[in-house]
């Protein structure tokens, strides 16, 4: 059996992704900054007949809870598949180029950047025992410096000063990522799961976590033709799935 590590998977598109997988036959590690919240996670798929599954406390902020979770993982696995970072914050609006905080900027690089590179890093050892390892690093076409320096693209006028930069600066990563394994059966890519209707847009978004969560779901289950080091936004680009930096 399969095993993946989801970072904020207690709700919304982590949770779905975690549930769609369990479906597909993997063992899931449901990672959630608090165990209750986690339990309640764990509790909801159990009632769906889903047992597949372990709470795993992770913080992708804090050093020492992501060795923690790494030292519990490995009791039960030698052997780690699939790795979504899926954790994330939008640091709150407005978000204006010349009003935001350094400690804005800080709070959510250290979810949204730096949480990626820790959990990876922790992680790696793990997915180099897999035979078809696989990274998702969940991203957002709102990050695209090409799309928003498109005065035609439909959320043109959407700029944020904080959340856009630190997924930019996460699919960076995800390219130089992509580059250091490229001689290795890894498949890393960042993958948009659309302008989904969550609790982090305030439910404002069109897409629903089911789709959302069958976007992610796709790249952690891709084989050995599939592409790495890419940029994926099905509904930026349904035909070829790829969006522009």
């Amino acid at each position: 059996m399969k095993k993946v590590l989801i970072t904020g998977a207690n709700k919304s598109i982590g949770f779905e992704t975690a549930r769609q997988l369990l479906n597909q036959g993997y063992f899931v590690y449901l990672g959630s900054r608090s165990i209750e919240r986690g339990n309640l996670a764990l509790e909801k798929l159990k009632s769906e007949g889903l047992t597949n599954v372990e709470v795993i406390q992770l913080d992708v902020t804090n050093d020492d809870s992501v060795k923690s979770a790494r030292i519990e993982i490995g009791k039960t696995t030698e052997v780690l598949d699939v790795l979504i970072n899926n954790a994330g914050i939008n640091g709150g609006m407005p978000q204006e180029a010349l009003h935001t905080t350094i400690d804005q900027l800080q709070d959510v690089f250290a979810t949204n950047f730096y949480g990626v590179v820790r959990v990876t890093q922790a992680f790696v050892d793990l997915l180099r025992k897999s035979e078809q390892p696989r990274i998702v690093n969940v991203s957002s076409s709102g990050c695209s410096l090409t799309l928003h320096s498109d005065p035609t693209w439909k959320y043109y006028n959407h700029k944020s000063a904080v959340y856009a930069p630190s997924k930019a600066a996460m699919n960076m990563y995800t390219i130089a990522l992509a580059y250091e394994l490229k001689d290795t059966n890894f498949k890393v890519n960042a993958v948009c799961p659309g302008f989904v209707a969550t609790d982090f847009n305030g439910h404002r978004g069109t897409g629903t976590v089911q789709e959302a969560g069958t976007r992610i779901a796709k790249y952690a289950t891709i084989g050995a033709d599939g592409p790495t080091g890419k940029f994926i936004s099905q509904e930026h680009n349904p035909v070829t799935g790829e969006c522009p930096w």
